[in-house]
């Protein structure tokens, strides 16, 4: 092939390559700081970027399990107000029955202390009721209330399940609700509050106990399940980091160099563009 070709001009075709190349690159290297990613998406690197879709679908996931757990947070803490309330309240029930048991405890003083543990059941009754929190409850259908049952909450971006179970509520208000009868007669009401197990109140007071036990002990769990979720996300998005975010430093610095390239690519294929010019010279 001459050299001397005003078909064929190779040096123009060399610099044409070099600048598309360097204009090629210069994009890649734009795309890359105006995104802050490395791997914007599946054209950069298709391996990288699916990691990285199924490490955000996680991450996702692990914040709905959170917001699932955090309305858990709600609904226990609301249950473990209610039945400390109503342990309170138990105690001083408790305080009026020791009186009932007295047998010197007659007539309107009696009738005053009846009705004055009647009171407490009922109030013991409204905590109850009230133990709800976005409709629901675990301490039994009280009063209407709906959503009793045991509760299995998502607590991470797989879909497992932490169950807690429920309290009922209505058998305990069954149990402590006694009638005139039980609370007119001394002996009877000491047998409520005995030693024995077949002490209504006192197995009440007992399981009660229990599962507040049992409620603290799930509220701590969940929070303990949220703290570690948020720290596994953190953990998540510095691994996601790693792999597809840019290094902008170094992203600026080459930008720098690449406008360079392309400034010098453009006139060295103006330079070539001009060299079959020279020929005519020699038809003069």
């Amino acid at each position: 092939m001459s050299l001397n070709s005003v078909n064929t001009n190779m040096g123009a075709t060399i610099a044409l390559q070099s600048l598309n190349a360097t204009n090629s690159a210069l994009q890649m290297t734009q795309k890359h700081i105006s995104t802050g990613y490395r791997v914007a998406d599946a054209t950069d690197d298709g391996a990288a970027y699916a990691v990285a879709q199924r490490v955000r679908s996680d991450v996702n996931a692990l914040t709905s399990a959170n917001q699932q757990l955090g309305n858990v947070q709600g609904l226990l803490s609301t249950t473990n107000t209610a039945l400390n309330n109503v342990s309170n309240t138990m105690s001083s029930a408790r305080d009026v029955l020791v009186k009932l048991a007295d047998s010197n405890t007659q007539g309107t003083q009696r009738a005053q202390y009846i009705q004055q543990f009647n009171s407490l059941v009922s109030n013991m009754k409204t905590f109850f009721q009230d133990a709800t929190y976005s409709g629901k409850t675990l301490v039994g259908d009280i009063g209407g209330n709906s959503g009793f049952g045991n509760v299995a909450v998502v607590r991470n971006e797989v879909a497992a399940t932490y169950g807690i179970a429920t309290y009922s509520g209505s058998a305990f208000m069954a149990s402590v609700s006694f009638t005139g009868t039980q609370l007119n007669g001394a002996a009877t009401v000491a047998s409520l509050i005995g030693t024995a197990s077949t002490a209504t109140f006192m197995n009440q007071l007992s399981a009660l106990g229990t599962a507040m036990a049992g409620f603290g002990a799930a509220n701590k769990y969940v929070a303990n399940q949220v703290s570690y979720n948020s720290d596994k996300m953190d953990a998540l998005n510095s691994g996601l980091g790693a792999l597809i975010d840019t290094d902008l430093a170094k992203e600026s610095a080459k930008l720098q160099s690449l406008q360079i390239r392309q400034q010098l690519g453009t006139q060295s294929l103006s330079i070539a563009n001009q060299a079959p010019q020279s020929l005519l010279s020699l038809f003069k």
